[in-house]
């Protein structure tokens, strides 16, 4: 008689899976860009991300959130946050993989593909940590706004050194960047802003700032980039924890966020009262100045929540290929493969438009116009689309695994919890999605677009009619902004056809095709055609 009490047909733990060298998706996206098949930084990330080691430490880092403490035992303010040990290793593992601020100063091919690919592996492992090393990352364009500013930050910003002690910049080996943009009464419109910054008359660009932050990011970071009302309007400032002398800024943390997700990372309310900030570029040049550190952070929205589509699909795919029921092993079962299959096409067309974008900041950097057009139209449309579709997509990967999916240890309540932050952070969908519609009201981004997706014209005449679909939409753009969303979803979609068709398996494509542009789909995963070839598809996975 079988022991009742004995465990069986439960999936083992996710072991033996590097998260780089076993994604075929990944490797598919990046090689129109560069060869980094062999990649050892890139392997190692992966073997690292992938190993019991690395994921022990997720749920620990969130299930003891951020603590904050205002004052010393003697009375004194500190403004200091707490983190568990947990986090400390997942953030010591990030900066020392060099995946926040070091390729703007890397002379290797393809820095910006490299770190976006490395982000998107090393996020798999816990996504709250990638707050900070984002901010950090995002913070390098704007500093170079100013030549003395970037000369005394971008150098420990690159470092691969994670030193949290809290010290003025010039003693310390490594810094990480934060940024307060949104205040009570404005939100998105941060023109509404209320804090102020006054010339200190001291020469140069010093002032005393006065207001508050209702969010601000990473607020344990070293330096902020923050917005404030300047005397000739909304402005940019470098605002350091630490002053050059050594005493602190005056920084006064009233609370952190009790968030819906993202909990290991703190999110925190600050006041300012005679705060000393360094003007970055010029006075009511605030936005224009701070615009290159938002799109870096669009930029790293996308590549999060396209690791997270691809981490829940890792956990629903293992799952499934080691449960099973009514006579055989779910993933084998025809009902679960279209939705695998389904899944695999969602994350690996997040993947493929993740990575285009990120190649295309390396040829801005380059000098390319073409890729600066095209990253205007193309980072509000994957910001927009990649990030809301990632919540459905990771509550139908939870649900591949049942009741143990809905438990804290699984890591799916985790995932689940998270998937709806990017499509907030730096702009909710509708922010973004007259972003797109601000974009082609140049020429330029509207021929960017064209020339990508034009790139696969003639390789499959259902996304050929997609395509004049959408010009057809862009008829009178002026009164679209009903539409806005519609038509980012359609843009975007084309464009991760485009890339499929020409860069991905033929299989994965047509599936995407017939059921993202030809209509082919039931609108909720698990809905392709039943001509699919789900085992091709599936089997991609984890190969």
């Amino acid at each position: 008689m079988a022991d009742p009490n004995a465990v069986t047909n439960q999936a083992p733990p996710l072991q033996g899976v590097n998260f780089f060298t076993h994604d075929q998706s990944l490797g598919d996206a990046l090689r129109p860009h560069a060869d980094l098949a062999e990649d050892s930084t890139l392997t190692a990330i992966g073997e690292l991300a992938g190993s019991q080691e690395a994921l022990s430490h997720a749920l620990p880092a969130n299930h003891n959130s951020p603590v904050l403490k205002t004052h010393d035992r003697y009375g004194h303010r500190v403004d200091e946050v707490e983190f568990h040990p947990s986090w400390h290793w997942l953030m010591d593992k990030a900066v020392g993989f060099g995946l926040q601020a070091a390729p703007w100063t890397s002379t290797a091919p393809a820095p910006h593909l490299i770190r976006a690919a490395g982000f998107y592996v090393w996020s798999q492992v816990e996504p709250g940590h990638g707050c900070p090393i984002s901010m950090t990352y995002a913070a390098v364009p704007a500093l170079r706004t100013s030549e003395a500013l970037a000369a005394e930050w971008i150098p420990r910003l690159a470092s691969t050194q994670y030193d949290v002690r809290r010290l003025p910049v010039a003693d310390k080996s490594g810094v990480l960047a934060g940024m307060g943009m949104t205040e009570k009464q404005g939100g998105s419109d941060v023109r509404a802003n209320l804090t102020t910054a006054t010339p200190t008359g001291n020469g140069g660009d010093e002032y005393l700032m006065t207001g508050h932050k209702w969010f601000c990011s990473a607020p344990q970071a070293d330096v902020f980039l923050v917005l404030a009302q300047a005397p000739e309007g909304l402005s940019c400032f470098v605002v350091p924890r630490v002053l050059a002398d050594g005493n602190r800024n005056a920084f006064a943390l009233q609370r952190l966020k009790d968030k819906l997700g993202n909990r290991s990372n703190a999110s925190s309310e600050v006041e300012f009262h005679g705060t000393v900030g360094y003007r970055l570029g010029d006075e009511g040049a605030g936005v224009r100045t701070i615009i290159e550190m938002v799109a870096a952070t669009r930029l790293d929205c996308v590549l999060g929540s396209a690791a997270l589509m691809r981490r829940a699909l890792v956990e629903a795919t293992w799952h499934t290929s080691y449960r099973s029921a009514f006579g055989g092993l779910l993933r084998d079962k025809p009902a679960m493969r279209n939705v695998l299959a389904d899944l695999a096409i969602e994350s690996e067309a997040a993947t493929a438009l993740s990575m285009r974008l990120a190649a295309a900041v390396d040829a801005s950097e380059a000098g390319d116009e073409q890729a600066k057009a095209f990253r205007r139209i193309a980072l509000p449309l994957a910001k927009f689309w990649v990030c809301k579709r990632t919540p459905m997509m990771v509550a139908e990967a939870l649900e591949c695994l049942g009741g143990n999916g809905y438990v804290e240890e699984s890591g799916l309540p985790l995932l689940f919890r998270e998937s709806p932050l990017n499509s907030i952070w730096e702009g909710s969908g509708t922010v973004n999605a007259l972003d797109v519609l601000r974009a082609l009201r140049r020429p330029e981004s509207l021929q960017a677009w064209l020339t990508e997706v034009g790139a696969a014209q003639g390789a499959d005449p259902r996304l050929d009619a997609a395509v004049t679909d959408v010009l057809e939409a862009l008829s009178d753009v002026s009164e679209a902004e009903a539409g806005a969303r519609r038509l980012a979803a359609r843009m975007a979609t084309c464009l991760q056809a485009s890339l499929l068709v020409r860069y991905s398996t033929p299989e994965v494509a047509d599936a995407f095709v017939a059921s993202r542009l030809a209509g082919d789909w039931g609108g909720v995963f698990g809905t392709l055609p039943r001509t699919t070839p789900f085992g091709a598809i599936v089997d991609r996975v984890l190969s």
